[in-house]
């Protein structure tokens, strides 16, 4: 059984009170597990799409930066790039973006390269994928620091600490692979025929052969750089080819197995803001749900056990779907739904 430790806030705009229970808790979570702090961690965030306004502040997170500077941990703002259009889909334009949201605390690092193109293949050998393209700069620390905000999501149901690990850790190549069972294409009508792609695909697979450019599903291997440097947007995805049921979530919970495979992370949740949409959404988004306050663990799958539980409890109902990714990520060794909610004071 694991052990989830919690601190009810009742309210986002009590940031003085949330960044002081951010590091209360990690130090909680470090003492009472025993863990050994490495001389560096990464924090695991997400910036927030520009537009949005539920995204989980930086300044929320001072109290945890100003630990690891006690302890001497050198430390940055860890994230992936997106893989759909927008400000998060290319480093440059994803660490303006992450200095226009303040986050400017820590170093911004983007894990996986300019175009998503920097990766590592994890082995795990499950039942969706032998392999998992995870963001290059996420495979090199021992351990992280895992900070993610607790809300719903279109495909997945909610969004927790299996999210942020799975789709937040991998790259543009590996979000391709958890979102759909097809490859990019190029839509004739909007191709200029300019050539940036052919620049950018590492394994030549855009053929420029006959009257329209196409791609290569043989040779392609789902990188989805194509899509990121399109200046004219004609590359394309369906997104909605997506798995709304177990196979889409069961493929989160690999990918998330294989984002933390052989480190020691830490897990805080920050249930705030509780919206029916996901970060990635760059709009102002309805909240569906009271605050609920701060969780911290070693585990992934009782973490986001716990805040749903608690959620449901508060709301007197079943507010996301989705549960069935925590019974595939406990089936596949990823952690355990039976936990020990510690109330702190």
């Amino acid at each position: 059984m694991a052990k989830v430790y919690f601190k009810a806030i009742d309210s986002y705009a009590k940031t003085e009170e949330i960044s002081y229970t951010g590091e209360k808790l990690l130090k909680k979570v470090i003492d009472e597990e025993k863990l050994q702090l490495e001389p560096s961690i990464p924090l695991k965030v997400h910036f927030g799409e520009k537009g949005n306004n539920t995204y989980i502040e930086a300044k929320n997170f001072d109290g945890i930066v100003a630990y690891l500077e006690k302890n001497k941990v050198e430390s940055c703002f860890m994230e992936t790039n997106a893989i759909y259009s927008g400000q998060r889909m290319t480093k440059e334009k994803h660490i303006q973006l992450a200095k226009e949201h303040h986050f400017t605390k820590l170093p911004v690092v983007i894990a996986d390269g300019e175009l998503g193109e920097n990766y590592k293949e994890v082995e795990i050998n499950k039942k969706h994928f032998q392999k998992c393209k995870i963001g290059s700069e996420i495979i090199k620390p021992k351990q992280m620091i895992v900070l993610s905000h607790f809300k719903g999501h279109m495909l997945a149901g909610f969004g927790g600490a299996i999210k942020q690990l799975g789709m937040g850790c991998s790259a543009r190549g590996g979000k391709l692979e958890q979102h759909v069972d097809a490859k990019p294409f190029i839509i004739p009508f909007k191709c200029k025929k300019c050539n940036v792609c052919l620049k950018h695909c590492p394994v030549e697979a855009i053929n420029t052969k006959g009257f329209f450019y196409k791609i290569d599903k043989g040779k392609c291997i789902g990188c989805a750089a194509c899509i990121a440097v399109c200046p004219h947007k004609s590359v394309f995805v369906n997104i909605f080819k997506a798995q709304l049921s177990k196979k889409f979530r069961e493929k989160i919970a690999e990918y998330a197995y294989a984002a933390q495979k052989d480190k020691t992370n830490i897990y805080l949740t920050f249930a705030f803001n509780i919206t029916k949409g996901c970060d990635c959404e760059g709009r102002n988004m309805k909240l569906i749900a009271g605050d609920l306050g701060v969780f911290a663990s070693i585990d992934p799958v009782s973490i986001d056990k716990a805040c749903l539980d608690m959620l449901d409890k508060k709301e007197n109902k079943s507010v996301f779907k989705g549960r069935e990714t925590l019974d595939y990520a406990e089936e596949i060794g990823l952690g355990t739904k039976q936990y020990e909610l510690i109330e702190i004071t």
